[in-house]
């Protein structure tokens, strides 16, 4: 609904800034009206930059596995646009000449096509990928040959087909091509790659390695998996290099003849099986090509048609890319129509080639976004070409609110380029992509406080998730820089950091304090926080449901150690610190008294405490509770089915109540016991109770109530 809101602001927006209705586009797009979209579109056979203003964008959803494709215009549309002529370089001009000979696949290469055919690609469609991707590196070895040699630059393009009358999807490039021996090598053999080869040969060329795509050997044999039989025609570079079939239906032998007719680069024609089909279908071949190869450099045509219309974002200079763009391509990769709160642009070349690019959505994350059932929201690309649509690996999952694209060209991939290979480098990968997180976000909370304050609040739960499964103390630490809480010495509304709370504490002291609460209201009347007093230590409020979780589990921060204030209290006990009653003697129970009433107390709460003791810490409050790790203790209760019942908290809590014998209710509460036991029972009680609400173990204060109505009703017997 909320999606659905904010397009409808967007349309009328657009419609009272321009005039012009907004238009809706189907699929079938002219090219003509595609190239006036955003993405650095092909007109003319050339890539055009972005433009700097939003005359018209289009979206693309089908890179993140969707088919669908809608455009959103303001221009106006009372002329339909003209057809842009189709450009095709796919024709039937091949023909066999001459005598066929015929050559067995390596032993290697037969296993290697059935394990192929049969278990290596998890879905079938990766062929595609696969072919376009050799497409990418042959054009990619002419680019280098006619900058080495100084040659006019020859159109360089892939070309898609399919015919569904046929049963057949043809691709063809206008690259490097391969001769006779080339082919019988490349096809024939198992590890024997074109791209290995050219890679072998420019080990000192960094730039020129970066842009080869996969090896062609492997790639190649996926074709099989919907092909019953592989055409390849091809013709090499070469001066007055000759035209050549290859042909095969992958069952161990191929042939190879000389053909005339045949264009420089490389066609591959697939006679597609039965149960394949489907990828003669001009929708579907679209849609898988969306998918995967929306950001190959080369241009991409389908039936004559442009479809890789999209710039990679995260390959530009950061300096050349302007928010618009940005707010665009967010849309794009977050299926959203929100803009980015934040954008990180990082790109690095050490330890770890890394091109990336990270959105944090301006809209607050859904019940479903924090759910840990949900998956990654950043796509893993390997040199442009698509990996994995939600790659789980290479962030750890608190960071799942991300949106964006992570493209390196070291990661490790499996043989068919699917899944990562759990290794030393992508556990780096997954590191340094946290820490630039990390301190990007740390820039940020200190450029622009108040926007970092709105963000921790709509985002905080994800630090909090990162410190409580990280297990790593130092990365603990790294994300608790992000958390951000109010504090007792600072006005209310204010947050602070564990930072900046460190360096405020006094020489000498080695404990950060914090006080869990639902409120500051309720922080500052606690009875803890007012025995905390007489230290003056600054505490820091914590009002989320896993704050005290988070804490827990991050224990110390900067070599100084996390005490809740509880903890503190019962801590100074085994310490037998000395505190000064906030009362004067005369105010007070004299010891006697008191002693008699601890007695009494404890034989009427039997097993609910373990001990009754006084406290010159408090003053406003007659009792609390105290128990050893008392957020332990809470969170214990919290999540296990277990203790239902007063004494069966109690045998596990084992808890301490400490009077203050300066309180009224204490003193009268000794006087009643003696001339209104039953009164004086009743009182007990809630005291009691009132002291396990505060201390946050007691969930369900309704059982109270009926003695509440009974104190009131002894109370106003003598009105």
């Amino acid at each position: 609904m909320s999606r659905s809101l904010a397009l409808a602001r967007f349309v009328l927006s657009s419609s009272r800034r321009t005039g012009p209705r907004m238009t809706s586009c189907a699929r079938g797009l002219s090219s003509r009206s595609v190239s006036r979209s955003m993405y650095g579109v092909v007109q003319g056979g050339e890539q055009q930059r972005w433009g700097s203003g939003p005359s018209a964008w289009s979206w693309q959803r089908p890179s993140l596995g969707f088919s669908q494709q809608s455009c959103y215009s303001t221009q106006e549309v009372e002329k339909e646009p003209e057809e842009e002529p189709l450009h095709t370089i796919i024709s039937d001009t091949e023909s066999v000449k001459g005598s066929t000979s015929k050559h067995e696949f390596q032993a290697e290469t037969k296993k290697l096509l059935d394990i192929v055919a049969r278990s290596l690609y998890s879905e079938k469609e990766v062929f595609i990928r696969e072919l376009i991707s050799n497409g990418s590196d042959a054009l990619e070895k002419l680019r280098h040959r006619m900058i080495s040699a100084g040659g006019e630059m020859a159109p360089m393009e892939i070309h898609l087909q399919n015919d569904a009358a046929k049963g057949t999807f043809t691709i063809q490039d206008t690259g490097v091509g391969m001769s006779q021996e080339e082919l019988v090598a490349n096809l024939g053999t198992i590890a024997r790659s074109g791209s290995k080869a050219f890679l072998d040969a420019l080990q000192n060329q960094a730039e020129a390695s970066s842009t080869i795509i996969g090896q062609f050997g492997v790639g190649f044999y996926s074709a099989f998996m919907v092909a019953e039989r592989v055409d390849v025609y091809s013709r090499s570079i070469e001066p007055e290099a000759p035209g050549f079939k290859w042909s095969s239906d992958g069952s161990g032998v191929f042939e190879v003849a000389e053909a005339s007719g045949v264009q420089q680069g490389t066609k591959i024609v697939l006679h597609l099986k039965d149960d394949c089909k489907e990828f003669s279908s001009e929708d579907k071949v679209k849609e898988v090509v969306a998918k995967y190869s929306n950001f190959v450099s080369f241009p991409i045509f389908l039936n004559g048609r442009r479809l890789n219309t999209l710039q990679a974002l995260w390959m530009m200079d950061p300096k050349e890319i302007s928010d618009w763009q940005h707010e665009e391509f967010y849309r794009y990769v977050a299926q959203a129509y929100d803009k980015p709160r934040y954008t990180l642009h990082y790109r690095a070349d050490a330890p770890l080639n890394i091109r990336s690019i990270f959105y944090v959505p301006d809209a607050k994350p859904t019940m479903f976004d924090v759910s840990r059932e949900m998956g990654s929201s950043v796509a893993l690309y390997s040199r442009k070409v698509l990996i994995q649509t939600k790659a789980t690996d290479i962030l750890p999952k608190w960071l799942r609110f991300l949106r964006g694209v992570v493209d390196s060209e070291d990661i490790p991939l499996n043989l068919s380029r699917e899944l990562l290979q759990e290794s030393a480098l992508i556990r780096k990968l997954r590191d340094v992509l946290q820490q630039r997180v990390i301190r990007f976000l740390l820039d940020q909370s200190k450029k622009e406080p108040e926007k970092y304050s709105r963000f921790f609040e709509d985002y905080g739960l994800f630090m909090r998730e990162g410190i409580v499964t990280t297990q790593e103390q130092d990365v603990k630490e790294d994300i608790a820089r992000l958390l951000r809480f109010e504090s007792s010495a600072l006005p209310a509304g204010q947050q602070t950091s564990l930072v900046e709370y460190a360096s405020r504490m006094k020489a000498g002291t080695r404990n950060i304090y914090y006080l869990c609460a639902p409120n500051r209201h309720l922080a500052e009347h606690s009875p803890y926080y007012e025995a905390m007093k007489q230290k003056d230590m600054e505490v820091l409020f914590c009002y989320e449901q896993f704050d005290e979780l988070t804490l827990l589990h991050l224990r110390e921060f900067d070599k100084k150690k996390l005490i809740s204030v509880e903890t503190d209290i019962v801590v100074d006990h085994y310490k037998e610190e000395k505190y000064e009653d906030s009362k004067p003697a005369s105010e007070r129970l004299t010891q006697e008294q008191a002693d008699d009433l601890m007695a009494w107390m404890k034989n009427s709460l039997g097993p609910r405490v373990t001990n009754v003791k006084l406290t010159p810490r408090l003053d406003t409050h007659p009792a609390m509770i105290t128990v050893l790790e008392m957020g332990a203790a809470r969170h214990f209760l919290r999540t296990q089915q277990l203790a239902r019942t007063m004494e069966e908290r109690a045998q596990i809590l084992q808890p301490t109540l400490e009077i203050n014998a300066g309180h009224d209710l204490i003193k009268k509460l000794h006087a009643l016991k003696d001339t209104n036991s039953e009164l004086a029972g009743l009182l007990l009680e809630q005291i009691y109770d009132n002291a396990m609400i505060a201390a946050g173990l007691n969930d369900d204060p309704r059982p109270m109530i009926s003695r509440l109505n009974d104190l009131l009703t002894k109370a106003l017997e003598k009105h």
